[in-house]
């Protein structure tokens, strides 16, 4: 797990902790950390206590936000960081417009993934 600096902590507008990412999905926190070794979701250390926290734009109605396990292998693939991949995602892209994250909470997958896969060229 990774942690981050403080410009990217800054671009998250909130995170939640393991705990209630589970409580959220319905499922153990075991569970939970299943899918962040899976690559399923990003989950960094932050503040003074390193608690692992996932940001909470990836969590929608009771599911991992519809086209976002799809973007990270992209990027992964690409050689991001768990850290760059966070930032890539909450940083504002006129084109979409708004952020990458924004529009996949918004079901714009595709055109995420388009520009993910631009990434590697």
């Amino acid at each position: 797990m990774t942690e981050i600096d403080a410009k990217t902590d800054a671009l998250v507008p909130a995170w939640l902790n393991l705990p209630d990412v589970a409580e959220k999905l319905g499922v153990e926190v075991t569970r939970v950390r299943q899918l962040v070794k899976e690559a399923q979701l990003i989950a960094v250390r932050r503040g003074e206590n390193r608690v692992l926290m996932v940001p909470a734009d990836f969590i929608g109605e009771g599911r991992i936000v519809k086209g976002l396990v799809g973007t990270i292998t992209l990027l992964k693939d690409d050689g991001f960081s768990d850290e760059e991949m966070l930032e890539w995602l909450f940083t504002a892209d006129d084109s979409l417009p708004g952020t990458p994250a924004q529009a996949l909470r918004e079901n714009r997958g595709t055109e995420v993934k388009r520009r993910a896969q631009a990434l590697a060229v």
